[in-house]
């Protein structure tokens, strides 16, 4: 059992370890830890809030009193960044909409600086939210990742789609929308109410 964890933590610090440079001697995976949703700007020694604190390396791009955008140490393509809050939050649905919304309102300016210097023309957007979906380091981020034309940087580009069947698509709009109507209430009995589209 100890050997399956110590792997586990080790796998887990190789992939930590590859998106930034770091000079760790020896594999303290505890120290990548980051469990709190609590909004401290240091928690448990995340590499981000460590960067953030000026603890970590890092090549800043920009930055504001919200969040900051740094390169990737380890990029899917050339110019690869990322925009993290300066506050620690482990997931997107963690983090507060109105951090969400600043870090959102930089996009625009930061991505056209990323195009231009890169020579790019596109860039994906991404946020990983979660183990399956691929997130190692849990401190919410969004990734920019400027594009060429032909670049197949994603395999997924060469898949074909198939269409959304009527029956299909009527019950997951519905389930949509009924899990939407919870949240909303959930949010107008804090005060921050939003309004709902229906069909």
């Amino acid at each position: 059992m100890e050997a399956t964890s110590t792997a586990t933590a080790l796998r887990r610090l190789s992939l930590l370890s590859s998106h930034f440079r770091t000079h760790c001697s020896s594999p303290q995976v505890s120290a990548f830890n980051c469990s709190s949703t609590d909004g401290e700007n240091h928690e448990n020694g995340c590499v981000f809030c460590m960067i953030v604190l000026g603890e970590a390396p890092a090549l800043k791009v920009y930055e504001d009193d919200v969040c900051l955008c740094i390169l990737d140490a380890n990029p899917l393509c050339f110019g690869h960044s990322l925009v993290i809050p300066k506050s620690h939050f482990t997931s997107l649905q963690e983090t507060p909409p109105s951090v969400v919304a600043a870090m959102s309102s930089k996009l625009p300016l930061i991505s056209s600086a990323v195009m231009k210097a890169t020579g790019c023309d596109s860039f994906n957007l991404l946020v990983n939210n979660g183990a399956a979906a691929g997130q190692v380091i849990y401190h919410t981020h969004i990734h920019i990742i400027p594009r060429k034309a032909s670049d197949c940087l994603w395999t997924s580009e060469s898949l074909s789609r198939c269409p959304l069947k009527s029956d299909e698509a009527q019950k997951l709009a519905d389930g949509i929308r009924e899990n939407l109507s919870i949240s909303n209430n959930i949010e107008d009995s804090k005060g921050n109410g939003s309004s709902l589209i229906v069909n």
